[in-house]
């Protein structure tokens, strides 16, 4: 049985602090749709305060987390300890989502200082947060972050960038909506 709280405390914001990988998890409210569950790495997540989390979301061939959330809004994060003393830690809660060219993105970015661009900004207000033994989770040797996602975004304008997250970002495997360019409501108008 897991220990349950309504908040983070200083042992769990030193456990993120410490892992190398997160789990994002995220549904549509359709029955019929696709539960989405991504694994996330790199220095993304920003701890604003015990029951606020932030994450940056750099880019990647789905839009699945983006379209639940702004469907509604319901999404869990969860660390695991790879290595020293077993523990799973969830936080359950619902999220916003800032996308580039979306108001309140360059601010959200202050959060970042390490990344010069990105997809969307998660903000999660948490609600629960689980801790668990995690004794069935493996060891595994963190060897280092893979370089071709940065290596991607660099070798590409802005502009460039921006058009493919575009193209390849409209629509969730479900059908939802992913990316929106910011013109396109005053084109229906």
């Amino acid at each position: 049985m897991s220990d349950v709280y309504d908040r983070l405390n200083d042992d769990h914001v030193a456990f993120i602090k410490e892992q190398k990988m997160f789990f994002v998890a995220t549904a549509p409210l359709s029955g019929d749709g696709s539960v989405n569950l991504s694994p996330k790495g790199y220095d993304s997540i920003a701890l604003i305060n015990a029951n606020r989390i932030a994450w940056i979301d750099l880019g990647g061939s789905g839009i699945e987390t983006l379209a639940h959330v702004r469907e509604n809004g319901r999404m869990t994060l969860m660390f695991c300890a790879f290595a020293g003393a077993a523990n799973i830690l969830r936080l359950y809660g619902t999220a916003t989502a800032t996308s580039f060219g979306d108001a309140g993105f360059d601010k959200l970015m202050e959060y970042f200082p390490d990344f010069d661009r990105a997809r969307t900004i998660f903000e999660m207000q948490i609600t629960r947060v689980a801790d668990s033994c995690g004794w069935g989770v493996p060891f595994y040797e963190f060897q280092g972050e893979r370089a071709q996602l940065r290596r991607w975004v660099d070798n590409k304008t802005t502009e460039e960038w921006r058009e493919k997250r575009y193209q390849s970002n409209a629509m969730s495997l479900d059908g939802l909506p992913g990316l929106i360019r910011p013109d396109a409501d005053k084109s229906e108008n």
